[in-house]
């Protein structure tokens, strides 16, 4: 089997990702208009839980006068250009040690976010190769097939010969369900408590991507 991930809460707690940008953004404000660090995180934390990402730095900006397009800009620069700090748990270093190669990695999202978030975690070396769909063109990011294409072709084998673990049930499964791709979703993240349909759920639904080792071992 070759066995292929998705990075966003499968295999690690984006919000560790959340919360580091956050910081580095409350920083960066406390330097450039003198606003108090941790006031500005507690902030921006209250803000992300009950509205969401969408409009965190304009709403603090906000609340000081300084919601320009140029400093909301910035404050937006400096979250995706953070050096995160994350982690992964060692359960999780010890499957990707544990099952068989060529390990793959499908995640999408903004390049530079992406790339950082690999490096941070320190797992690029698990992975034959890493695919961040966005290079591609957004066109290309899940649901779209195309990097497991990609994959598909590059080890010259058949979709039910590929297992895919995910999290997120809108985009990771349906259309790879459709190929006869073994997907796997992890009830973890955001996403976990999603109820939908049958067609775009997971065949296999775990608690925890270290429930692999398992699966692998009854093969």
């Amino acid at each position: 089997m070759i066995y292929i991930f998705d990075l966003d809460d499968t295999l690690y707690d984006e919000r560790q990702y959340v919360d580091s940008g956050l910081r580095a953004v409350a920083r960066f404000v406390a330097n450039r208009w003198q606003l108090d660090e941790d006031i500005s995180y507690q902030t921006m934390q209250q803000l992300l839980d009950s509205r969401g990402r969408g409009r965190i730095f304009d709403d603090l900006l906000a609340a000081h006068g300084l919601a320009t397009k140029a400093n909301v800009k910035a404050c937006v620069s400096c979250y995706r250009l953070h050096q995160p700090q994350i982690t992964m748990p060692a359960a999780h270093h010890q499957l990707l040690q544990q099952l068989p190669k060529p390990l793959y990695l499908v995640t999408d999202g903004n390049k530079i976010v992406q790339q950082k978030k690999v490096q941070a975690l320190g797992i690029a070396h698990y992975f034959k190769r890493i695919f961040i769909t966005h290079r591609f063109g957004i066109k290309n990011a899940k649901p779209s097939t195309y990097c497991f294409e990609l994959i598909k072709k590059a080890e010259q084998c058949e979709w039910q010969d590929m297992v895919y673990i995910g999290d997120n049930p809108a985009k990771d499964f349906l259309n790879l369900n459709k190929l006869g791709v073994n997907t796997v979703r992890v009830l973890t993240g955001s996403h976990r408590e999603v109820i939908t349909t049958e067609a775009y759920n997971a065949k296999l639904i775990i608690n925890s991507i270290y429930d692999l080792a398992t699966v692998e071992q009854g093969r």
